[in-house]
């Protein structure tokens, strides 16, 4: 299984597990982590199972680990594996991984991150377009992520904002 832009249709609904850093990587950030997660992924394993696994960088800002739990079921002593790499990640290039108060969107083709707090007051007080598109990081299936992970605002978590 390998993530990446094709025409083909995916049917299998693999577990998505998604790293929204808040600002975009730089060049050599973005080929350490990807050579970091490759050998990482080459040998995850569950109870010395190997785990069907592959990553993508979205929009140059978002890690998104997926799954084959058709194959092997990722326990949680492999996903506490991949948290600690990731920890290792976040903590080497200052991401902000794991800082869930936060939101992500897409304003005049540009992909902006805010803190939660800042980015409910710009909604509500107008100061941000309806017009922009918004990130879904509680997506965990290859599917939902397909679909949903942006959308447009009217259509987003964000909408329920007041």
């Amino acid at each position: 299984m390998k993530i990446e832009e094709s025409n083909i249709v995916e049917t299998n609904d693999y577990r998505v597990i998604i790293y929204p850093a808040s600002r975009p990587f730089e060049t050599k950030e973005a080929k350490a982590i990807t050579e970091k997660l490759f050998d990482f992924l080459a040998t995850w394993a569950a109870h010395g199972k190997p785990l069907s696994s592959s990553f993508k960088i979205e929009k140059n800002q978002f890690i998104i680990v997926c799954v084959d739990e058709d194959k092997e079921m990722a326990s949680g002593c492999s996903i506490d594996a991949l948290g600690k790499i990731m920890r290792e990640i976040d903590e080497e290039y200052q991401l902000g991984l794991f800082d869930r108060m936060k939101a992500s969107f897409i304003e005049n083709g540009e992909v902006k991150t805010l803190k939660l707090i800042d980015f409910k007051t710009r909604i509500r007080n107008g100061e941000l377009s309806k017009d922009i598109e918004v990130f879904d990081f509680s997506k965990n299936t290859y599917l939902d992520f397909l679909s949903h992970f942006v959308l447009p605002f009217e259509k987003s978590w964000a909408s329920s904002i007041k």
